[in-house]
This record gives C-alpha cells, structure tokens and sequence, in this order.
C-alpha cells in the first residue's frame, strides 16, 4: 500500500473516533435536518412562501379597512346631499363649477 492512503487512512479513523462526528452522521439527525431544510426552504409549502402570503394578506386587510372607511364617509355625504338641498347645492357649485343662469363663476388658484 501507498505511504499517502496509510495516513488517509489512519486521518479517517481519527475523525469517525471522535464524538462530534459520531452525533452529527447519526441517521436520525441528518434526515430531521434534511426534513427541516425541505420544509423551510424547498418544498411548495415552505415557510418562505408562508410568509409572503401572510404579508400579502396583511396588505388586503388593510386596504379592505381603507376602502370600508372611504365607503362609509362617501354614504355619509351622499345622505347629506340628498336630505339638504343647499348642501346639494354647494357640492354641484364647488365640485362642477355650476352656476345659475346670470352668474359669473371666477376660479382663484393658489
């Protein structure tokens, strides 16, 4: 035998005598690793995929609350505008620059 595969030989033996090595190529560690590593990172359902999701989801929720808010405030002015004619009035005035017949409308831009 070669002088180099004796002393590879010898290295390997050192090395799986150790304790570190014993704990970490037991069988049940590395498929619990394996299974971990898949599960976080490689299958379909990982928690990567989880979380960006949850945060797509969070970013709905939110625009679901601004939109209910933005929907109430609107049925709130539409029941002012149609239980006071002034107030209707007043929006047709401001918002689509209406006017009555003789008047003369001037825009002030700031």
């Amino acid at each position: 035998m070669p002088l180099n595969f004796v002393i590879v030989k010898k290295l390997w033996q050192k090395i799986r005598s150790t304790k570190w090595f014993q704990i970490v190529s037991n069988k049940f560690l590395l498929t619990t690793v394996g299974f971990i590593v898949w599960m976080f990172f490689l299958d379909v359902n990982s928690y990567l995929i989880h979380h960006e999701l949850d945060q797509e989801i969070d970013e709905l929720e939110e625009s679901i609350k601004y939109y209910n808010s933005e929907i109430k405030r609107d049925q709130k002015q539409l029941h002012e505008l149609n239980s006071d004619p002034e107030k209707l009035e007043k929006f047709a005035r401001e918002q689509y620059w209406m006017k009555k017949p003789g008047e003369e409308i001037f825009l002030i831009e700031e």
